[in-house]
């Protein structure tokens, strides 16, 4: 892995990461995605297909006009790494004053964020967004991983 590596696939996850949640998204989806059975199950499954082909589009398209030369099998378990994180998150649903805090509103709240979260409504969304990008993070050294420079 190179520096390099690791900042081209960074910049293109989290770049896609925004056009995906913010421009790609359904409104439709975005409501409906952390409803309880399947009906939620579903809008965030259809939510985490579109916001993986975005990243995964421009991950390629950093690859190939960077000449990064990020392993394709390290580039797909990445986008794996995102998108199992971002539907788990994304399908916790819950916002804080719920009768039943869930997912990273209840993270969030057991790691001493409570009067933070009280006081300001878009604290959940903050504290969601900073999940994604942490994992986002640990996506990026995976597809940068590996022996650097070597095109697999």
């Amino acid at each position: 892995m190179t520096t390099a590596q690791f900042a081209a696939a960074y910049a293109a996850l989290t770049a896609s990461h925004e056009v995906a949640d913010h421009w790609v998204q359904m409104d439709s989806q975005a409501t409906a995605k952390g409803d309880p059975g399947r009906s939620g199950a579903v809008a965030c499954a259809k939510h985490v297909a579109t916001y993986t082909a975005t990243q995964a589009l421009a991950l390629a398209a950093v690859n190939r006009s960077t000449g990064a030369r990020l392993s394709w099998k390290r580039g797909a378990l990445a986008l794996a790494v995102s998108a199992a994180t971002h539907y788990i998150a994304d399908r916790q649903g819950g916002h804080w004053g719920d009768e039943q805090p869930r997912g990273i509103v209840r993270l969030a709240a057991a790691t001493g964020k409570t009067t933070w979260l009280q006081r300001d409504p878009g604290a959940g969304y903050l504290m969601d967004q900073a999940w994604h990008k942490g994992w986002i993070g640990i996506a990026a050294l995976v597809a940068a991983g590996g022996r650097g420079g070597e095109a697999r």
